[in-house]
């Protein structure tokens, strides 16, 4: 294993801690660390951001609103991590009165920014009545808008995808069953991509047996978005949803996310309205970039981890926009280890950004070999102040946390712009504002995304199983 790298049991020692402690600080997001098979491997850098700890005062207890309201419009937020999305929202002018995160040194984020809205924790452990208690509503009280981002893991492409019978899965259940309950004019679903492919129940290939290829209508790609849907129209919603990338709509910044956004009244809500685009036929601003958003910031008063010796000599070879492809090719195998070996483009490893592109989607480590976020030029990974940059957060924006804690705050967030976007829409959506849909407008790097398109594929798909039936029958 490489020296920049620690086993479990190497970090243990280093800790004077047990093993079994590491792997919980691990899974818990306590200590960073990269998965391969069943083992963990956790960067030097990690270690020292742990042991150094928070600036910030935790946060233990619940919090229940204290500040009055600011605007006619209010929102609940769930799985509310560092405000990214509720930040967006009061852009557009929707008051958030309560958040809702389990994480310690994100709640400390939340209580630093917005120290007078309601914090709550673990959504299981509330109902309905609990929660208006928190946010300062009465049981006749309207809520305008729920939003929530579901832990996201349970329905990963990169995962096991086991969904629903995932742990965060049945969190992801709760946050509908709230929906139903609390009966918002709007609620918003933000989730990443695999969402929509991923089945109501998945079992991985080793655990078939003898029905090796036999897919169950469960195991159906889809299956898990259509049961979402489903609960959401039994409780009186209309559904829209579509892929966004963030990068249309002013975060300088490739990042494609599912928006579900259900309106009570039953009627549809459009599209997300686009602010750019990467096409002038549009006649839109270009998408903004790395250089647009970092150019006046002072390079000397920054926050990163480091890249290890062995890998900052390969990245003095690289300029901006390059990765490992780029190196010389007598050295492409040696900077590449095993890895030169696996399959995929690979080109995460040895990552410059570009200065007049967007930059990719931001991660919760910009140092990981697979997935490394390196400044253009400088001969370091991004630091904390060019992801808040990158988010479209303030400067003056608290993250509270070691500095790992802080990459993965920032690195989880809804861009702010993409925020904004979400609560323009229900906006004029809800002040009845006639929106009129971009025909031909890409509104992510995917076809077949939109919850039209959905729909279109659900009746060929049924086409398709009547007609063999039938067939059958009369065979």
């Amino acid at each position: 294993m490489p020296s920049e790298f620690l086993s479990v049991l190497e970090a243990a020692s280093v800790l004077a801690v047990s093993e079994q402690h590491v792997r919980t600080l691990l899974r818990n997001k306590s200590l960073v660390g990269d998965r391969i098979g069943r083992s963990w491997i956790i960067p030097v850098d990690a270690l020292d951001a742990y042991r150094n700890g928070s600036s910030c005062q935790t946060i233990l207890r619940d919090q229940v609103i204290t500040r009055d309201r600011e605007s006619n419009y209010v929102a609940l937020s769930f799985f509310s991590g560092a405000l990214g999305l509720d930040l967006g929202l009061e852009r557009a002018g929707i008051d958030v009165l309560l958040a809702s995160e389990i994480d310690p040194a994100t709640r400390e984020t939340i209580a630093a920014n917005r120290p007078g809205i309601a914090l709550i924790g673990d959504i299981r452990e509330y109902n309905d009545e609990s929660i208006r208690l928190a946010a300062g509503l009465e049981v006749s009280d309207e809520i305008d808008l729920i939003v929530g981002g579901p832990p996201c893991q349970a329905f990963s492409t990169a995962g096991r995808r086991l969904g629903f019978h995932d742990e965060r899965g049945n969190v992801f259940l709760k946050y509908i069953e709230l929906i139903g309950k609390l009966k918002p004019k709007y609620a918003v679903i933000e989730n990443v991509r695999g969402l929509m492919s991923a089945p109501w129940t998945h079992i991985p290939h080793e655990l078939r047996g003898d029905q090796q290829g036999a897919i169950s209508s469960e195991e159906q790609p889809g299956g898990a978005l259509r049961y979402i849907i489903d609960l959401l129209q039994n409780f009186g919603y209309s559904v829209s949803f579509n892929l966004y990338n963030a990068a249309n709509y002013g975060a300088p910044q490739i990042r494609e996310r599912i928006i579900i956004i259900c309106s009570r009244d039953g009627s549809r809500v459009p599209y997300l309205t686009p602010t750019h685009s990467n096409d002038c036929k549009f006649n839109m601003p270009t998408w903004r970039t790395f250089h647009d958003v970092t150019k006046d910031m002072p390079t000397n008063q920054v926050n990163h981890v480091n890249f290890p010796e062995k890998r900052l000599r390969f990245y003095k070879l690289l300029g901006p926009g390059q990765n490992w492809r780029n190196l010389p090719k007598e050295l492409q195998q040696e900077a590449m280890g095993q890895s030169y070996f696996s399959g995929g483009g690979k080109t995460g490893f040895y990552r410059r950004l570009a200065w007049h592109e967007p930059a990719p989607t931001l991660v919760t480590h910009p140092a990981m070999p697979a997935t490394d976020l390196a400044h253009p030029l400088e001969n370091r990974p991004l630091s904390v102040q060019e992801y808040k940059r990158l988010q479209d957060f303030p400067d003056n924006w608290v993250v509270c946390g070691s500095i790992i804690n802080q990459y993965r705050q920032l690195g989880n967030a809804v861009p702010v712009p993409l925020g904004e976007a979400i609560g323009k829409a229900i906006l004029q959506h809800m002040k009845g504002e006639i929106v009129n849909e971009i025909p031909g407008f890409p509104y992510s790097r995917y076809r077949g995304t939109s919850d039209k398109d959905w729909n279109l594929t659900l009746q060929k798909d049924k086409k398709t199983k009547s007609g063999l039936q039938q067939k059958m029958l009369f065979s």
